[in-house]
């Protein structure tokens, strides 16, 4: 016997829909529908804002979603993960109140710093345990429009809007509420003094717009959306499962581990890079290294750091393409791996790499003002992008194992990051850890191992679930290279 899911996994720049049939303890993944993303930019009243094409995405979702029905077969469940911190708002009828702001838009400048004012920054941590970053849930609704508020009846997280679109059920899946700064990681419940703060020092009332708190693997309720008729083998609707929603939640159910002594590397536009534990840790030296607690899958809490990952690579490459340069991206890597290692690195984490625009001139000044080579050649700008990476990923391992104190033997690297194979090398030397590459599926396999197991497909843990992702991968395993240590050591000390 065989059930089939779909995974609804959008990303930052890509989205897709993937129907994994579980057949004998193993999935069997097949694409149903691949699109772009990205914010948008359009005029305000307030200078240039960023938003997201959720109506695009809706509808490209639906078409993903009949294609696996029609293609592959009847879809025993779907469920749905993207990015975090983002939001719609919906009015008393239901309808959304304007597109999403993106968390890339500007408009969160200076909010910390304003929030800070009224509860101070290391009190905070203390209660949420979040990494301050200006785009965090917390802040945007700080800057959100007093209208738009005004007028909202609910708030819903994206995966959490898009679940209300596919069933009517509005709920807000935990592991993307604990990425708000909202979220007791602890209690694991919303935190009445940051609801109080946002209340009691700016006048934004949000309490009354959360939606109920749900963990992954709940049942949210059957898709009946309107013209998307879903029923599973058995002929009753299609259920909506909450999995670990936040993309990275799903990433880490991935984790091909057998052990508890690993650090995780997700690995996309983003790449988060951590550690799976039991609880938060909240101490006044994971505040000062900026590190986070987000809740995982089966109680667990995945204490990491946000890495800038290969968004300076894709605005490199786009801004090659739009100067009329011929860059292919496999040619270019290859090209990378032979340029000299280690001759110019940048602090890939810097302010100037978030926004889009022209990485190559960006890191061209940075490697100038530091007293660097300065990389000229498409080739050049790649290899100091990912030794800039990898070295970044050495200092967040180490960081993450001192401040909690535990324990690391191998890294895992999962998601499309790890198709660069120079990149997971580098990775496997900056680190001196053996790091093992798989699934590059990752999201979607965590995204549908939960399903499977909400619908009583699968039974156990997390333990349990990772043997059914092994079988399900292929996996490369990547050893440091010789004398790598001291090299890497002092691309360390350039950067202070």
């Amino acid at each position: 016997m065989s059930l089939t899911m779909a995974a609804i996994d959008l990303g930052a720049s890509s989205g897709r829909v993937i129907a994994g049939t579980l057949r004998d303890g193993r999935f069997e993944l097949q694409e149903a529908g691949r699109f772009p993303n990205g914010p948008v930019a359009v005029p305000g009243g307030r200078g240039p804002r960023m938003h997201w094409d959720v109506l695009r995405l809706w509808e490209e979702i639906q078409r993903g979603l009949r294609t696996a029905a029609h293609d592959i077969g009847p879809l025993d469940s779907v469920g749905i993960d993207t990015w975090a911190v983002d939001y719609g708002l919906l009015d008393s009828s239901g309808e959304l109140v304007g597109n999403p702001a993106s968390y890339r838009c500007p408009r969160t400048e200076g909010a910390p710093e304003r929030f800070f004012s009224h509860l101070p920054a290391d009190e905070m941590y203390h209660r949420v345990g979040v990494q301050v970053q200006p785009f965090n849930t917390v802040f945007q609704l700080l800057v959100e429009s007093g209208e738009r508020l005004r007028i909202a009846e609910q708030l819903l997280l994206l995966p959490d809007l898009l679940g209300y679109w596919l069933t009517g059920r509005r709920v807000t899946e935990m592991t993307n509420a604990s990425s708000t700064g909202l979220l007791d990681p602890g209690s694991r419940q919303w935190h009445p003094d940051l609801l109080g703060a946002l209340e009691s020092g700016f006048g934004r009332d949000v309490q009354r717009l959360l939606a109920p708190l749900v963990e992954p693997g709940a049942i949210v309720g059957p898709v009946n959306a309107p013209g998307l008729e879903l029923t599973t083998a058995d002929g009753v609707p299609t259920p909506l499962v909450a999995v670990g929603s936040h993309d990275t939640a799903s990433a880490v159910v991935a984790v091909p581990a057998e052990g508890k002594d690993f650090a995780y590397i997700s690995c996309g536009t983003w790449s988060l890079v951590g550690l799976e534990l039991d609880a938060p840790v909240r101490s006044e030296a994971a505040r000062a290294a900026n590190l986070t607690n987000e809740l995982g899958v089966d109680g667990t809490v995945r204490f990491l750091k946000n890495v800038m990952g290969l968004w300076v690579f894709n605005e490199a490459v786009r801004t090659w393409r739009s100067q009329r340069v011929d860059v292919d991206i496999p040619e270019l890597v290859a090209q990378a791996a032979s340029c000299e290692p280690l001759r110019t690195v940048i602090d890939i984490d810097a302010p100037e790499f978030f926004p889009p625009g022209d990485m190559p001139s960006r890191i061209q000044e940075s490697a100038r003002r530091t007293g660097q080579p300065v990389p000229g050649s498409p080739a050049e700008v790649a290899r100091c992008i990912f030794d800039s990476l990898a070295l970044a990923y050495r200092r967040s391992i180490r960081q993450t194992v001192e401040i909690a104190d535990h324990e690391v033997s191998v890294v895992h690297m999962v998601g499309g990051g790890i198709q660069n194979t120079l990149l997971c090398q580098l990775t496997a030397d900056a680190t001196g850890l053996p790091v093992v590459a798989g699934p590059v599926e990752g999201t979607a396999l965590g995204n549908l191992v939960v399903q499977a197991r909400a619908i009583g497909a699968l039974e156990g843990g997390l333990p349990e679930l990772r043997d059914v992702v092994r079988a399900s991968s292929e996996m490369v395993g990547y050893r440091p290279g010789a004398g790598a240590e001291s090299r890497w050591s002092a691309a360390e000390r350039r950067l202070g």
